[in-house]
């Protein structure tokens, strides 16, 4: 039986399947390979907790494999993250606890059947970008050891990087969840505020905080993060997702770029910028330089105003007790006792004002690309000047949750000095899908080898989990691209998806007395195939949509070639009287060429 070193969900998924009653030998013998002197690992579950995970869901699974998509996979979490009868420190000793239930988060993972396996190194009370502020040690970079991980999720992404869990859970406040993703050539999703519920995590500064994951690939990360997130009514700042928003971005995007990018005089990461620009524009986008000064305005509040005392009311009482905490990360957080009650208010009408301008600036763009940090730093430098190159590594990031953004960390090429680069996309809140379904394409496109591995992508084209905030309609007529209704769907954020067939079981007929001219799709045995596209359109808006459609058309269920049915328009047998059958074109686009022909 060999290791799994390395594997994506697909595989693990594979594995397990192939022989489900040998999972828990095939998982500690996983766990029998990880290093003793790991440090990036604060806590390992023994024997007896997997199989206690393993025991309780085997059952339920050998009755129904598919209510357990994620079954015997591994796991690991961020210690400030709740695992029922396990310790959470935060990384800080003195502070330690047994959580008495999972988190939310963590819960709906392992209802799914995934298995957690350890908890992860992490800067002390997620307090730092950096990796280097704890007492558990260094999390060293998983390329070259001589280089910081990132933080302050460190040990999340270091096993990862190094294939030891397909994924893990960490947090994000300030870029902790997408620093060390760029750092260590992996996928870090910061989701949308109170998609994730908060429940079971210690926070940082509970008004900007969220969970965030971590995968070798973006169709992991995503996949992971449809079952982890969701509205949790035990969580006060716990979201329910509008449905409004893009299912992806377009074909061709117009990203917004800084005008003038800083990287700390570090001309390789400049270079790799340059190259990640370059790759962009290959892969159809357009990029438009935008002033960055409001950007940069925000980011600089959360450290350096008022925000801080959020950090103080979660470890004030630890301040007591100086020589149990990581000196810099006391020295921050102490800081939070100098500001008063009206400070912290004007904070916050200076941050909804800055946030205002930044949602104004990026309403004209698909997204915002930035890089996901200016530079990188040695353990060397980061321990001559802690906090100032910690600020620095923040220049790309600080600014995300105060604005109430999404966000997803993306490998980007290779740092000419043998480092990872990385770059972020941003949008406004809920575009997460939107964000991931060009990260897709983006690693798909880059090929590059997944985190420290060595492994290459399989070929097989990624997907992300069917949407529940979108419906799949099938177009049949003037709402088609370049159609003259066309704009009722993309007004609405529809976005196309692909053009296809029915089953042949439709004929079509050129409606009488319609404008625009309009098509009717009517179910008929002696029928042929009809083409028609398909449009994912925002949940929210589909019955305004509906609204629109006039008589004798409506929407109903349509059966394709490929045997799905999905929502389309179709229409009553009694406008057919006096109505044209077009299904020998094979479409309305055919008929309407064909009729322009015929005019010239």
């Amino acid at each position: 039986m060999t290791t799994m070193t390395g594997y994506t969900l697909k595989y693990w998924h594979e594995r397990i399947r192939h022989d489900v009653e040998s999972v828990f030998a095939l998982l500690q013998q996983h766990l029998d390979s990880f290093l003793p002197d790991d440090n990036a690992w604060i806590y390992l579950a023994t024997p007896e907790q997997l199989q206690a995970q393993i025991g309780l869901l085997l059952p339920a699974y050998q009755r129904n494999p598919d209510e357990f998509p994620l079954f015997g996979i591994p796991f690991a979490v961020k210690d400030n993250i709740d695992v029922a009868d396990w310790p959470t420190t935060a990384a800080c000793p003195a502070f330690e606890y047994i959580a008495d239930e999972d988190a939310t988060a963590v819960a709906r993972l392992k209802a799914a059947g995934a298995i957690i396996v350890g908890k992860t190194n992490m800067d002390q009370f997620a307090t730092g970008l950096v990796g280097t502020r704890s007492p558990y040690g260094v999390v060293k970079n998983s390329f070259n050891d001589r280089y910081i991980s990132g933080g302050s999720s460190s040990g999340s992404a270091s096993v990862v990087a190094r294939g030891l869990v397909p994924f893990a859970l960490g947090t994000d406040t300030a870029g902790s969840g997408r620093v060390p993703a760029g750092f260590n050539n992996i996928v870090g999703l910061k989701p949308t505020k109170g998609w994730f519920s908060a429940k079971g995590i210690v926070p940082a500064c509970r008004l900007n905080d969220t969970l965030s994951v971590f995968a070798l690939t973006v169709e992991d990360a995503f996949s992971v993060a449809d079952i982890a997130g969701g509205f949790d009514e035990n969580d006060a700042y716990s979201c329910i997702n509008p449905a409004s928003t893009p299912a992806t971005l377009p074909d061709h995007p117009l990203f917004a770029i800084p005008a003038n990018p800083v990287f700390c005089h570090d001309t390789i990461a400049e270079s790799a910028w340059q190259e990640a620009l370059h790759e962009l524009q290959n892969m159809g986008a357009t990029l438009q330089p935008i002033d960055f000064l409001v950007f940069n305005q925000l980011g600089e509040q959360l450290y350096q105003g008022a925000w801080v005392a959020e950090r103080t009311t979660v470890v004030n009482g630890m301040l007591s007790f100086p020589a149990m905490m990581d000196p810099e990360v006391r020295q921050i957080i102490d800081g939070g006792k100098n500001y008063s009650a009206v400070d912290a208010f004007n904070a916050e009408y200076l941050r909804a004002e800055l946030a205002r301008k930044i949602q104004h600036i990026l309403a004209g763009f698909d997204a915002l690309i930035v890089p996901t940090t200016p530079t990188i730093r040695t353990i060397e430098e980061i321990k001559r000047a802690p906090i100032h190159y910690n600020s620095e590594l923040g220049t790309y990031t600080n600014f995300t949750n105060l604005a109430n953004l999404s966000a997803l960390a993306l490998p980007a090429p290779f740092r000419t000095d043998g480092l990872p680069a990385g770059i972020t996309l941003l949008a406004p809140a809920w575009h997460d899908r939107a964000l991931a379904s060009f990260g897709l394409r983006w690693q798909q496109h880059l090929a590059l080898p997944l985190g420290s591995t060595g492994q290459l992508l399989d070929g097989d084209v990624m997907m992300l989990p069917p949407s529940g905030q979108h419906i799949r309609l099938a177009v049949v007529g003037a709402h088609l691209r370049r159609m003259p209704l066309n704009d009722q769907l993309t007004e609405r954020n529809a976005v196309f998806v692909e053009t296809t067939q029915t089953a042949s079981c439709y004929r079509l007929y050129k409606l009488a007395n319609t404008q625009p001219p309009k098509p009717g799709l009517v179910r008929d045995d002696t029928g042929a195939s009809i083409s028609i596209e398909l449009w994912d359109i925002p949940l929210a808006y589909f019955g305004a949509f509906v609204a629109e459609i006039p008589p004798p058309l409506g929407i109903g269920s349509l059966e394709l070639a490929d045997g799905r049915w999905i929502k389309g328009f179709i229409c009553e047998p009694v406008a057919l009287n006096g109505a044209t059958d077009i299904t020998e074109f094979g479409g309305w686009r055919n008929w309407v060429i064909n009729q322009e022909k015929d005019n010239v």
